[in-house]
This record gives C-alpha cells, structure tokens and sequence, in this order.
C-alpha cells in the first residue's frame, strides 16, 4: 500500500503557504500549535512536523525555543519557469549543464560546510532510491532529481532548494540505456557516492568537484547518443 505521508504533508504546506502568501498568516505572527495544527487537518504530529520542517526549509517559518514558530515572510510570486520543453540538442545539453554546474557545484560546497546528520540521511536514502529505480525509469528521474534536490537542502540556503524546485525533473540527463530501464552498470550511482562522501567527509572541495564531474559525465553520456 503507497505511503500516504507524502500527500498529507504537501497538502498541509500547501494550505499554510496560501495563507502565509495571503497576509492570513502575516510575518511575525505565530502558527498554530502542533495540536491545533493535526485537528484543523486531521493528520499525524510527525506529518504536522514534516510540514513545519518544509517551511522552515523555504524560509518561511522559524521555531523560536519556548514559544512556538512564527511566519519570517510572504512566499515569492516570482519564479523562474524552466517551461515544458527540455534540453534535445547537444548546444541545449552543454547550457542546461553549464548552469546546473554554477548552482549546485557551490550548493554541494555549502553542504559540506554545513550538513547535518538529518540531511546527510536524506541523500544517502536519496541515493539508494536512486540506485534501486534504476529499472525504472519513471522512477529513475525522480529519485535521481530527489538526490540533487537533497543536496541543495543540506546547503542551509533556501534559493538552491527553491531553484531547483522550479527546474523540476526535466532538467535531469537521463540517456536512453536508463530510459528504456536498460540494466546495465550505471556510472550515476558511483558519482552520487562520490558526492555523498565528500559532504559526509565535510570537504567543500571535493563535493564541488564531485558535484561537477557527475554533471559533465550525464551530459556527455547523453551526447554520445544524440
């Protein structure tokens, strides 16, 4: 039976979201306690606190010890809309990875710098989702996306989560060996591991470089097949 956790919680974030946006929850006032917050939405405490954990993420929300979680701001109406398209053509593929590079090469440095343990845990289950979908393409590119999408939230800066949000699974590389659920030895998972070691090693370097080389090597797999 599918988890039903993950469209609780969004449903709930959504909702506070709204309001936050909407000036019903305007900056510096105070969210309803946990309590309050599974009675409104008929949801589990560890739901309630996967929602507030999400909106600290954004930057919308910070617990303030003794006194509860209180609105910081209004979400952005601003977005940056990566389109239906994705990138086709080999000079499409070399754009797409040369902006990835400047944004997650340094949100993968900030990760080392600044991960915890609960983020480290994140990418590591991230990554074995990654590796155990790889039969799987629907599933591939999400779980591949997750993976990244962990890492910039260990960075501690909402922008790169928010970013890559927007970007979603298209901006992901997938050659047609993984496409077609081809079985094959997949070099990604040896990649993910590099930068899953260098953030645990808390080596900014490393994570940068690792980081770099996964994305130069997705785009030239996906070259060769072009």
């Amino acid at each position: 039976m599918a988890d039903p956790r993950p469209s609780l919680t969004g449903r709930v974030v959504a909702e506070l979201t709204a309001e936050i946006r909407d000036g019903a929850l305007p900056a510096g006032s105070r969210l309803p306690t946990e309590a309050e917050l599974m009675a409104r939405f008929g949801v589990s405490r560890t739901v309630v606190r996967e929602a507030v954990s999400r909106l600290r993420a954004a930057g919308l929300v910070e617990p303030q010890q003794g006194r509860g979680t209180f609105v910081l701001t209004r979400p952005s109406t601003a977005r940056f809309e990566f389109g239906e398209a994705t990138a086709r053509t080999v000079p499409e593929i070399v754009e797409l990875v040369e902006f990835r590079i400047g944004v997650e090469a340094e949100a993968a440095a900030l990760a080392a710098r600044r991960r915890t343990d609960r983020d480290l845990d994140r990418i590591r289950r991230a990554g074995d989702r990654c590796r155990d979908a790889m039969a799987l393409p629907a599933r591939s590119i999400q779980a591949d996306f997750d993976f990244h999408q962990a890492v910039a939230q260990a960075s501690g800066n909402r922008w790169f989560t928010d970013l890559l949000a927007s970007l979603g699974p298209l901006m992901i590389l997938i050659p047609k060996g993984r496409r077609t659920g081809g079985r094959t030895a997949d070099p990604v998972q040896a990649e993910h591991a590099a930068v899953t070691g260098a953030v645990a090693a808390g080596d900014p370097q490393a994570a940068a470089a690792a980081m770099r080389i996964h994305l130069i090597n997705s785009a030239e797999r996906v070259r060769r097949e072009q």
